[in-house]
C-alpha cells in the first residue's frame, strides 16, 4: 500500500497534468528525465509567484534594482567561479541494470553524512556497506555497484563553428546559477544607475544542472527558473543587513498564506570556506514527505567579487564617496526555485473535500493573488442567446482587469468542479434574474456560498474581495 506522500504527490501530478499545468517534456517522443512544460494555468501560476517576488524584491524597494542577464557568459565566469573544478556530485553505478546513483544520498539512508565529503571518504564508507552486504542497487537490487566517481554538473554547450564544437576551446556552459550574470553586471550597473552601497541586484532566470538523480516532479530538475538577489554591501553592515533580509524573506511566506508551522529554519553547520552565514527557508511537504528547502539566504563575503576582479583584470572595488574607503563589496544573497515554490504553493492548496452522501470535491485553496484564472464567467444555459450574450458582456468587462475564463459546457455544477480544480476564487453566473433584475450570481471557491450581486457593483465587489 502507497504512503501518504506518495499519494498526494500521485494526485498532485495527476490533477497537473489533466487540468494542464505541467506536461512532461517531449512526452510524445517518450519524454526526456526530469524536463517539463508549463501549461496554460501553470503558466499563469508560476507567472503570479514570480511577479509577487518581484514586487516584494524591487518594485517596492529603494534599494534593489532588477536585471536580466544572458544564459551564456565567457567560460572563465565559471572558472573564476570555481564551477568548473568543484561543481560536482559523487556518482556510482549499477553494472546490472545501469542505475544511476548519487553516493551521499545512498549513504544517507544509513545515516552516514557524506554531503561535500571526499571522494576517498564516500569511496570508505561506501566499501564498509559493500562488505556487510548493504551495498544495493535502489533499481534492481543488485549488489554489484561501481566505485563513486565525479560527476559534473555542468551542462556543456558551444557558440561558433560546429567543427569540434565540444573541444575545450569552443566549450561554453549553460549557466547553472542565474548570481553569476549578476556579479558580472555588478559595475555596469554601479555606473549606469544611482545606486550606491547597500544596494541589490535581482533577476529570475532559466538554470540547468545535469543532475545524476533528477526526481521528485517539479522539486528538483535539469532546466529550472531561479529567483536571486545579491545584495552588496560595507561588510560592517553584513549581521544587521543579513537579519533584515531574513526577516523580508520570511514575512513574503507568511503573506502568501503558509503557516508559520510549515516553514523553519535550517542552519548551515558546514560552511562554504567564503561563507560567514548561511540560512535555508525549508517548508513541510505533504507529497514529499517532509521539510525540504526551498529558499536559501547566504553571506559570501567579498569572494565572488574578488574572484572575477582576479580573473578578468578588472578593478571591482568601491569608493565610498563620505570616508574614501576603497573596498570590494561583501554580497549577502537570496536564492530560490520558481518550480520549488510552484510545487509548494500547490502542496499546501490541494485540498479534498468530503460533501457527504459518498460524494467528494478537489479544490486547490491557492491564495487569491496567485490563482491562475481570478473570475470565471458562465451562462446560466449555453442554448439560450440572451444570457450568453449578456455572459460575454460581462466577462469582456471583466478581463481588463482580471485573468478571466469563460465556460458554458456542461451544467454549472460540473463548471463549479473545474473552477474549484485550478483554484478559481469565483464564479459568476449569468441567469435570468441578470436580464430581469440586473444581477448575478457570484460563488466564492472556499466556501461553496452563493451571493446576488448587481452588475454594476461587480467589480467593486471582485476588487474588495480579491
Amino acid at each position: 500500500m502507497a504512503d501518504k506522500k506518495e499519494t498526494i504527490m500521485e494526485d498532485l501530478v495527476s490533477l497537473t497534468k489533466r487540468r494542464g499545468f505541467v506536461f512532461p517534456s517531449s512526452e510524445i517522443y517518450g519524454g526526456l528525465g526530469a524536463i517539463y512544460d508549463y501549461g496554460h494555468y501553470g503558466t499563469l501560476l508560476k507567472n503570479n509567484i514570480r511577479d509577487s517576488w518581484w514586487k516584494h524584491m524591487v518594485q517596492y524597494r529603494d534599494d534593489v534594482v532588477g536585471l536580466d542577464s544572458a544564459i551564456f557568459m565567457h567560460p572563465t565566469t565559471w572558472v573564476a567561479s570555481g564551477h568548473v573544478d568543484s561543481f560536482d556530485d559523487p556518482q556510482i553505478d549499477c553494472r546490472n541494470c545501469k542505475a544511476r546513483m548519487r553516493a551521499d544520498h545512498v549513504l544517507e539512508a544509513f545515516d552516514i553524512v557524506a554531503d561535500k565529503m571526499p571522494i576517498e571518504f564516500i569511496n570508505a564508507e561506501l566499501d564498509k556497506l559493500r562488505e556487510q552486504g548493504k551495498l544495493k542497487c535502489v533499481n534492481c537490487g543488485s549488489k554489484d555497484i561501481t566505485e563513486a566517481k565525479r560527476f559534473s554538473l555542468m551542462v556543456k554547450s558551444n557558440l561558433g563553428s560546429p567543427t569540434d564544437a565540444l573541444s575545450e576551446e569552443n566549450v561554453v556552459y549553460l549557466r547553472p546559477e542565474t548570481c553569476g550574470g549578476i556579479y558580472l553586471e555588478y559595475k555596469n550597473t554601479l555606473d549606469s544607475t544611482r545606486v550606491k552601497l547597500p544596494f541589490g541586484i535581482a533577476q529570475v532566470g532559466k538554470a540547468f544542472r545535469n543532475e545524476i538523480v533528477a526526481r521528485q516532479f517539479v522539486f528538483r530538475t535539469r532546466e529550472f527558473e531561479q529567483m536571486e538577489m545579491q545584495y552588496f554591501l560595507h561588510p560592517s553592515m553584513m549581521d544587521e543587513k543579513y537579519d533584515m533580509w531574513r526577516d523580508a524573506r520570511w514575512q513574503w511566506y507568511l503573506e502568501l498564506g503558509i503557516a508559520k508551522e510549515d516553514i523553519r529554519w535550517y542552519k548551515h553547520e558546514k560552511l562554504a570556506h567564503y561563507a560567514s552565514q548561511a540560512y535555508d527557508i525549508e517548508y513541510n511537504f505533504r507529497s514529499l514527505g517532509g521539510f525540504k528547502e526551498v529558499e536559501g539566504i547566504h553571506a559570501r563575503g567579498d569572494w565572488d567579487l574578488s574572484q572575477h576582479s582576479k580573473h578578468s583584470g578588472k578593478i571591482l572595488d568601491y569608493v565610498d564617496e563620505k570616508t574614501k574607503e576603497k573596498f570590494i563589496p561583501h554580497i549577502m544573497e537570496t536564492s530560490v526555485g520558481l518550480g520549488r515554490l510552484f510545487l509548494m504553493f500547490l502542496d499546501k492548496a490541494f485540498t479534498v473535500e468530503d460533501l457527504g452522501e459518498g460524494k467528494t470535491r478537489t479544490v486547490l485553496k491557492l491564495p487569491k493573488v496567485l490563482a491562475p484564472i481570478k473570475v470565471a464567467v458562465f451562462p446560466l444555459l449555453k442554448n439560450k442567446p440572451e444570457l450568453v450574450a449578456k455572459a460575454r458582456e460581462v466577462h469582456d468587462m471583466l478581463r481588463k482587469q482580471y485573468m478571466c475564463e469563460f465556460d458554458d459546457n456542461g451544467n454549472v455544477g460540473k463548471r463549479y468542479r473545474r473552477q474549484d480544480e485550478i483554484g478559481t476564487p469565483y464564479c459568476v453566473t449569468i441567469d435570468f434574474d441578470t436580464l430581469e433584475k440586473g444581477t448575478v450570481t457570484v460563488r466564492d471557491r472556499d466556501t461553496m456560498e452563493q451571493t446576488s450581486v448587481s452588475v454594476e457593483e461587480l467589480s467593486v465587489f471582485l476588487e474588495k474581495n480579491l
